[in-house]
């Protein structure tokens, strides 16, 4: 348990506690009750308004500033709010069955949708307040109620979208002719085959990520400032370390921390970005005795919703890729957009059988390290996921690390001064 400062919520002192250890603790909390309970957990800190994720449902947690006190206390409001997310996650299950609806027959059911549909955005609007953001919730259960009777996940989340059209603000409950229009327009466009799905062979999102990369515009991406090297006032990548792996083991802090320091030195040599210095920094990672191999068979991410094909050529493939992230005199690309572009085909190439995400964080790090630039926070590069088939997200990470660099320059001293 961290030790909340004893000061005023406005001073300083508490934003940095709080971005440096309160949150990454409320991180590893949801980390470690999602592996022990499963995926359903993840929604306990959904508090009310303007918590640690806006318009939830839940009362019993608000965010590590207002939330984390003495350690019996603080681990009572996780029990609370855990039980109180079970609780509506039980309640909304009850309600979606609460008519036996099917797709098949929407035509003679629209008035059972609809009635469903509107008895659900009160529901939420109910149990948020209509706090700040709690239209999000109210799109998530209406896209779970499609999902329950059929439709499938990308056509309920289309439908959903156009439904509510913007329509619903935050701190402002609808007004009953919003709610009927909503729930009618939700009903009405329902069709008979909006559960059918492709028949096709299961996608490769490795494949996609290989032809997205090709388009993604990365000379677009922000440059960070400039090209020159900067030390930042203080370790970011060591202190999210050990605030948030620390909390979730010990052991998995000490073996980031070891790779970290390894990562470090062969940026210092210049070693070239490739498996084998992948696999040298994931012994580490994974305590294990042997440099860890690369995958020999189909890899999942994402709860299963992301395949990654392998074939004989796919390490090759991935050397090829990693190569690129060097500086090139003649095509030069922004620090920012190579950084980015590494970390995402450590994800998406997807090597090891565990740890690909810890092995991407690092082959990011050392990219801006090989040229002399680390980093004072490291909040937005981790716990973040991003999904191989949008060109978006190349540049969204880009723009992360941006965001990073520039606030580091501004906090640093320069190396020549």
């Amino acid at each position: 348990m961290p030790s909340r400062p004893d000061v005023a919520f406005g001073d300083p002192a508490m934003s940095a506690w709080n971005r440096g250890e309160g949150r990454p603790w409320a991180d590893a909390m949801s980390h470690a009750l999602a592996e022990h309970y499963g995926r359903w957990t993840v929604g306990w800190r959904w508090a009310h308004d303007e918590g640690d994720f806006d318009g939830g449902p839940v009362g019993n947690w608000c965010c590590p500033r207002d939330s984390i006190t003495a350690p019996e206390e603080t681990l009572a409001r996780v029990v609370a709010a855990l039980c109180e997310w079970r609780e509506w996650l039980e309640s909304l299950a009850g309600w979606f069955d609460a008519y036996p609806l099917d797709l098949t027959e929407v035509e003679d059911q629209r008035i059972l949708w609809e009635r469903a549909a509107r008895n659900l955005i009160l529901q939420v609007t109910d149990r948020t307040g209509c706090g700040s953001g709690w239209y999000g919730h109210c799109h998530q259960v209406l896209t779970w109620f499609l999902s329950r009777w059929g439709v499938a996940s990308e056509v309920a989340e289309e439908l959903v979208d156009e439904a509510i059209g913007g329509r619903f603000e935050s701190w402002t409950g609808p007004d009953p002719v919003l709610v009927d229009d909503v729930a009618e327009r939700l009903a009405q466009s329902l069709r008979p085959d909006d559960g059918a799905r492709s028949a096709g062979p299961v996608p490769d999102h490795l494949e996609r990520w290989i032809a997205v990369r090709a388009t993604v515009p990365w000379h677009e991406a922000p440059d960070g400032g400039g090209d020159e090297p900067v030390a930042p006032s203080r370790d970011g990548a060591a202190e999210d370390i050990r605030a948030f792996d620390g909390a979730l083991d010990p052991a998995r802090a000490r073996g980031l921390l070891a790779a970290l320091e390894l990562l470090r030195a062969d940026a210092a040599s210049g070693a070239l970005l490739d498996f084998e210095l992948l696999q040298r920094w994931q012994r580490y990672v994974l305590g294990t005795s042997q440099p860890p191999p690369f995958r020999d068979l189909p890899a999942f991410a994402k709860g299963g919703r992301e395949r990654y094909g392998v074939s004989p050529d796919t390490r090759a493939r991935l050397d090829a890729c990693l190569a690129e992230s060097a500086r090139h005199t003649e095509r030069p690309l922004p620090l920012t957009a190579r950084a980015a572009r590494a970390y995402l085909d450590v994800c998406f190439f997807h090597p090891f059988d565990d740890g690909n995400a810890r092995s991407a964080f690092l082959a990011l790090l050392f990219v801006l390290a090989r040229e002399g630039v680390a980093l004072d926070g490291v909040s937005l590069l981790r716990r973040v996921a991003f999904q191989a088939d949008e060109p978006q997200d190349a540049l969204i990470l880009a723009r992360y690390i941006d965001i990073h660099l520039a606030e580091t320059r501004r906090n640093s001293v320069p190396l020549d001064s």
